[in-house]
């Protein structure tokens, strides 16, 4: 990695995406991860964020069928399920302590819009102080079109029935040719910023996340983390930046990402989207070691408690279904960092 590079980043300059390629290239990890610590260290200090939340996934059926999701099922298929509003309910009751309900699922053909609208409000009438993370850009949009509402329409009764932020799934990446090899059915790039730009402009928050190590190139990444970057400096909405690492007990197959992989993926996406507040370590698919070693490496927030979640082990995650808090209170520790307990909003909890 040359000098002028490393003092650029270490200075807080903006970074071009052919500097970003030349930081997937470079095997200098030690120093990339210490750019990226940096650049961490400047935005929260020494903080790392967790939040006490539970996944629900209400339905493993779904309308299309991604190449990298071995989640997905037909109605009548061995293994597909659909919880009622009552299930869901009844589930949260049976967690004692959560601060967020974290809902994505499939594309259900025979759930009108109005189901998810009941869903929310329920969900928030029996917890009322709780905070709603729910439904992909791709599941919004699905709302669209079953519904015939205009999607400016779509979120403010999403917003009005509970709703207060959106989780970043479903970009995986924005390539056209890669996105058509991977999930062809499913919403193109462009029409995933759409969404979450109506969501932004909305007022409600969001996040964002990229899916890597399948049959993409560094290339496709850089510009991945290019129109994320450029949709932040117009909007602000996003919250966190997530990499997913591909998880390989799918139809793409293929071996896992390396842990070095994953730590430079990391590395770079906190130096590159300077105008993210958070870069968050996902340790339901990097897993618990990994994702404490990645608070060095740029990650300042470790997701949650999680208690229950199907999408990623469906496709082949080896964690644990979900931590204590005392858990990655103790991961966070270990790094040498200090935790913070926060809620949907990233404001700090007792």
């Amino acid at each position: 990695m040359s000098g002028g590079l490393a003092d650029k980043i270490a200075s807080g300059g903006r970074i071009t995406p052919a500097q970003a390629l030349k930081l997937f290239k470079s095997d200098d990890i030690f120093t990339l991860g210490e750019l990226a610590s940096i650049t961490a260290k400047k935005k929260n200090g020494n903080k790392v964020f967790y939040i006490r939340n539970i996944h629900i996934n209400p339905t493993n059926i779904c309308v299309n069928r991604c190449r990298f999701c071995a989640f997905s099922r037909s109605r009548g298929e061995a293994g597909a399920y659909e919880l009622t509003i009552g299930q869901i309910i009844s589930k949260l009751k049976k967690v004692r302590l959560f601060d967020e309900v974290h809902i994505v699922g499939g594309l259900h053909p025979d759930w009108p819009f109005e189901h998810y609208l009941e869903m929310l409000a329920a969900i928030k009438k029996a917890f009322p102080r709780t905070g709603i993370k729910a439904f992909t850009a791709v599941e919004v949009d699905y709302m669209r079109k079953k519904s015939g509402f205009p999607l400016d329409k779509i979120l403010q009764m999403l917003k009005d029935s509970g709703l207060d932020v959106m989780p970043g799934g479903g970009a995986e990446i924005f390539d056209p040719a890669v996105r058509g090899a991977l999930c062809p059915e499913k919403m193109g790039g462009g029409d995933w910023l759409k969404v979450m730009r109506a969501a932004h402009n909305a007022g409600i928050k969001t996040n964002a996340t990229m899916l890597y190590g399948h049959i993409e190139n560094y290339g496709h990444r850089v510009a991945h983390l290019e129109k994320l970057r450029r949709l932040q400096d117009e909007t602000g909405g996003f919250q966190a930046f997530i990499p997913l690492p591909h998880q390989p007990g799918n139809e793409i197959g293929g071996r896992p990402s390396s842990g070095l992989e994953d730590l430079k993926c990391i590395a770079v996406s906190r130096i590159f989207l300077d105008n993210f507040d958070h870069v968050k370590a996902y340790w339901v698919m990097l897993g618990e070691k990994l994702s404490q070693v990645a608070l060095r490496f740029g990650a300042d927030d470790l997701e949650g408690t999680v208690i229950e979640e199907k999408i990623a082990h469906s496709a082949g995650a080896r964690t644990r279904p979900g931590l204590a808090e005392e858990e990655i209170r103790l991961m966070i520790e270990k790094a040498g960092k200090r935790p913070v307990r926060r809620d949907f909003k990233y404001r700090r909890l007792r």
